[in-house]
């Protein structure tokens, strides 16, 4: 039984069999703008023209239109977050490498201010 469980898990949901939803990043997101863009676009064309089958065509281009964007922009976001936290990572490792040696750009900073009275 606890197979079972370990299984579902693993699994997750899959949208139409290709895009696994849990675990790729935005994809949830992504999905849910879509669904409110959609129905956005597709109710107020019908309220605007009362033709049935062409608001179910522009509320379907707004979902794939809203779902593209926010997911791009999402993915976007997240690579420039991670690039800054790799930059910060990398100068706390070089901090801690360089502390209270002579390549410390904190010493030499020091070094040439002058400091006090001459």
């Amino acid at each position: 039984m606890a197979e079972e469980e370990k299984e579902g898990e693993a699994k997750g949901f899959r949208l139409l069999g290709i895009l696994d939803v849990q675990n790729t990043p935005c994809a949830k997101d992504a999905i849910l703008h879509g669904a409110g863009g959609s129905l956005a676009a597709g109710l107020l064309h019908f309220l605007a023209t009362s033709r049935v089958k062409r608001s179910f065509d522009v509320g379907f281009a707004g979902f794939l239109l809203t779902t593209l964007g926010s997911w791009f922009y999402c993915r976007m976001d997240s690579a420039r977050l991670r690039a800054q936290q790799r930059m910060v990572q990398d100068g706390i490792k070089n901090k801690v490498v360089y502390e209270g040696t002579a390549l410390d750009p904190s010493n030499k900073s020091r070094a040439e201010t002058p400091s006090g009275p001459s």
